[in-house]
């Protein structure tokens, strides 16, 4: 199962009034199409349709959310690119694999992301049927044929351009690649501050082909505190502190993403990549959570073992009564209250503490205008 604690953000799309046959879209009613990649903390259900262990389609998964089944999203109900997708009035990103996503709903965008994958693609191996980046950059391509078989492909090269695109990926290179085992094969070759190396190398070289592949607006989140989430607390903590080597991997990897986002900034000319400092955000509520009216930061809603923290979410799982109180929904993912506050500080906080070098709010504001 899944992801990294890294949270982040992403945005937005919108609806389609056609009705019957696809036809032409004006540019005056076209609205802006959202795009998510990465792991399972952005995943609306891709995985659904994969021969894979990393997935969140049965009970409690979903409990939460408006038809009170599991979607596929590793929530109690929604997730970030929802919350994102709510605060701009338009319906959620279809998972790229569903059969749903047909006709006008493309034109809204997709969601590619796939619980479990990393940058690298030997991250998540143990989930063997996963949608890797490299495949998922691939399936983006194939989108921009589809949408240009029903607009033609001056209208789709505009629609792509003009898009938000969020992209959130890299923890699970350390929770389910270097640290998913003692002496791993990627601890063996590389030492840590080697290895952050080479994965902000190979993180750069997927940005730069989501620049050739038409993304003009692209959100990028950081790592959150890998070391806290209740997972590695069960495996890691004796009292309930947090992995001091998990946190030291994202205050290695943190800075340095930004130093590359920056980099394709200058090469590119424009602010393309938004940094998003989920770490910040997350620690927010991991070192206070009553002040934002959770009881616990450490112990996930679902779950079994010491915190919550122990094997997946099931049905037998221990289950808290009321999820507003948690912070972590299972060992690994926010839970819904907690997706909603990181897309509040997305949408409220203008200091570059949280997005660099600007908010999601200003992104929207300054976009229109184009």
């Amino acid at each position: 199962m899944a992801s990294s604690l890294v949270f982040s953000a992403w945005i937005v799309l919108g609806l389609f009034m056609a009705i019957g046959t696809l036809t032409f879209v004006p540019q005056a009613q076209a609205a802006r199409a959202f795009f998510v990649f990465g792991d399972s903390l952005v995943d609306n259900g891709n995985n659904n349709y994969l021969a894979t262990d990393a997935r969140a389609d049965s009970p409690p998964y979903g409990i939460d959310y408006p038809t009170h089944r599991p979607t596929g999203r590793f929530s109690n109900g929604l997730n970030i690119p929802d919350f994102i997708s709510k605060q701009l009035r338009s319906e959620s990103t279809l998972p790229y694999l569903s059969p749903e996503l047909t006709g006008q709903r493309l034109l809204v965008g997709a969601n590619f992301a796939s619980a479990g994958i990393g940058v690298l693609n030997d991250t998540g191996i143990q989930f063997v049927n996963i949608i890797r980046m490299y495949r998922q950059l691939e399936y983006f391509q194939e989108y921009q044929n589809r949408v240009a078989a029903l607009i033609g492909p001056e209208r789709t090269k505009q629609l792509v351009n003009g898009a938000l695109v969020l992209i959130t990926v890299g923890g699970n290179d350390f929770v389910n690649n270097y640290y998913l085992v003692p002496y791993s094969a990627r601890s063996r070759e590389y030492s840590l501050p080697n290895f952050v190396k080479f994965v902000i190398s190979e993180y750069k070289k997927l940005l730069a082909r989501l620049y050739e592949l038409g993304a003009r607006r692209v959100l990028v989140t950081g790592s959150g505190p890998l070391g806290c989430v209740p997972a590695e607390l069960a495996m890691r903590s004796r009292n309930g502190e947090c992995s001091a080597e998990l946190q030291r991997a994202a205050s290695l990897y943190n800075p340095q993403l930004n130093q590359i986002l920056r980099e394709l900034n200058s090469q590119f000319g424009s602010d393309i990549f938004v940094g998003v400092n989920t770490q910040a955000m997350h620690n927010d509520f991991i070192s206070n959570p009553q002040a934002y009216g959770f009881t616990t930061s450490k112990e996930a809603c679902c779950g079994q073992g010491r915190y919550n923290g122990l094997g997946l979410c099931t049905p037998a799982s221990n289950l808290c009564p009321n999820r507003e109180l948690y912070a972590f929904w299972d060992p690994f993912h926010p839970s819904e209250k907690a997706n909603g506050i990181i897309v509040e500080q997305f949408m409220t906080r203008g200091s570059t503490e949280y997005m660099y070098p600007m908010n999601l709010s200003t992104i929207m504001e300054l976009d229109s205008r184009t």
